[in-house]
């Protein structure tokens, strides 16, 4: 992928699509060099290739991740029953669905990334305020979960290799010999895949969905006979009443919550997928379908140890540790890596590498933003970060509640105030009279919803006193910032749709 166009740095508008599809009168309108390049541009609607399952096996990536069982594991270990943590997830479930079609219908028509779709509410460059947000997420957990890769790669080469054990003793800046070796190596890997683009995500997402959904099928089968078909359908002393319907509610947010991030930028995802049709049978199948099978596989896995010894796990990765064959632990150990790595480049590497390239055009294409991404990634120690509950509660979750208010404004100035109508080409032009220009390029309407809404989630999330809202910090949020962009926004307004045909490039080309 190139790092500019191969036209001159100012293109007109009016050059390449009818004047009719113009703002009125308006003078030809130029593509700005500091809002445009090949990677941000809309992709052309012909030969988009993400189909309906490259996004089924994208969530399933997703969904059947280590983190997201240890959440589904922690319900249990709360006190929730099996069909309560079915029914926990499914409203979960149904959540995500729906969000997730709203941001991927607008990715979808407009071609374009999340921190272009960003400018249509908060202007061309008040969009900058969301695309830093997500992407500072983006990195600070991007080396987290590669250094939580890593972990895994230590003890598959440490189970094979017990002699290389010896080297996982020393300190290298917190991190032994043999953990940097490891950390390194998944980094690496990692940046390989993105060196090829958008097209070697999807590739890898669609191998890499199967072989995790097979290995945690197969380990449920394993863990169920190991139990004599028999688990455990709840703890000794399971919620009922108030506590059950508020904690089977609060896992139903929280799921919400986690997926907060990729809510945001599907468009980046579903900017290459042919029509809307295909996202939705593919979110079908891998939201709400997937979830549900993910969500028996957490009661199987749950019911059947505790139905053993009594314990309640936190990981499908302490089954997998505790297998005593070496070929069966290696197997389970490679494919929660590969999916590890899958999970990490879906949520963690594409955001950041179109925010960085979106804050300097000129010099940053996708390949090269993506670079200082990751190395930004390694520079923050994330094994320190990770170790450290006061960062990942206080910063990371504290940034997480800004999430739902974002999603609340961007939404409800499509959705509602413009009804879908969107003029692509003005996305990428600084004209003052560009319909995305507002005030110097920031849209203050937005700004002012999104401050208070942002401020009642963050202390919502994080305030000690408020402990029994706080699952529902990001509904809450995406709900005030909504209403309070709605009613502060301009009424009455004629909004074009222009579709940015005119100037897309190729889905290759990314």
């Amino acid at each position: 992928m190139s790092s500019s166009l191969d036209l001159a740095p100012e293109l007109s508008v009016a050059s390449t699509h009818p004047a009719s599809s113009l703002v009125g009168n308006a003078p030809e309108l130029a593509l700005s060099p500091r809002l445009h390049n090949r990677d941000l541009a809309p992709t052309r609607t012909a030969g988009r290739r993400w189909d309906g399952y490259s996004i089924f096996a994208l969530w399933t990536n997703d969904v059947h991740n280590i983190a997201n069982y240890s959440f589904a594991m922690g319900l249990f270990a709360l006190g929730l029953g099996g069909w309560q943590i079915l029914l926990s997830l499914a409203i979960g479930a149904a959540l995500v669905y729906f969000f997730m079609n709203l941001s991927g219908y607008m990715g979808q028509k407009t071609g374009v990334p999340f921190p272009v779709i960003s400018r249509i509410a908060f202007g061309i460059h008040g969009a900058q305020i969301p695309a830093l947000i997500r992407a500072v997420i983006a990195i600070a957990w991007f080396g987290i979960q590669t250094y939580l890769a890593s972990v895994v790669l230590r003890v598959l080469l440490t189970a094979v290799w017990p002699q290389m054990a010896a080297y996982d003793h020393d300190s290298i800046l917190g991190l032994s010999s043999l953990g940097w070796v490891c950390f390194v190596s998944i980094w690496l890997v990692q940046l390989v895949i993105l060196a090829y683009g958008m097209e070697m995500v999807r590739r890898y997402e669609a191998f890499a969905g199967p072989v995790i959904l097979l290995t945690v099928a197969a380990l449920a089968v394993f863990m169920y006979f190991k139990a004599d078909a028999r688990i455990a359908w709840s703890v000794a002393e399971p919620l009922t009443g108030i506590d059950m319907w508020r904690n089977i509610f609060a896992g139903g947010a929280l799921w919400l919550a986690i997926y907060g991030t990729l809510v945001l930028n599907f468009c980046d995802f579903a900017r290459s997928s042919p029509c809307r049709k295909t996202i939705r049978v593919g979110n079908f199948w891998g939201l709400p379908v997937n979830i549900l099978v993910f969500a028996l596989i957490t009661v199987v896995l749950c019911g059947a140890q505790f139905q053993i010894n009594g314990q309640i796990i936190d990981s499908p990765t302490q089954i997998v540790a505790a297998i005593p064959s070496t070929l069966f632990l290696v197997l389970g150990c490679v494919a929660f890596l590969i999916v590890t790595v899958a999970v990490n480049i879906m949520a963690n590497f594409v955001a950041p590498a179109f925010v960085l390239s979106n804050l300097a055009p000129r010099h940053l294409n996708f390949r090269r933003a993506g670079l200082i991404s990751a190395t930004l990634a390694v520079l923050i120690l994330p094994w320190n970060l990770y170790n450290s509950p006061l960062v990942i509660v206080y910063f990371l979750s504290g940034l997480g509640a800004l999430l739902g208010p974002l999603y609340g404004v961007i939404m409800s100035d499509y959705w509602l105030l413009r009804k879908g109508c969107i003029n692509v080409p003005e996305l990428y032009t600084e004209h003052p009279t560009g319909a995305y220009h507002y005030s110097k390029g920031i849209n203050l309407r937005a700004v002012a919803a999104f401050v208070p809404a942002a401020l009642l989630a963050i202390m919502l999330a994080l305030v000690p006193n408020f402990h029994s809202v706080a699952p529902f910090s990001w509904l809450i949020g995406a709900g005030i910032a909504a209403v309070l962009y709605l009613l502060i926004a301009p009424r009455n307004r004629h909004y074009h749709d222009v579709s940015g045909e005119c100037i897309a490039v190729d889905h290759s080309s990314h």
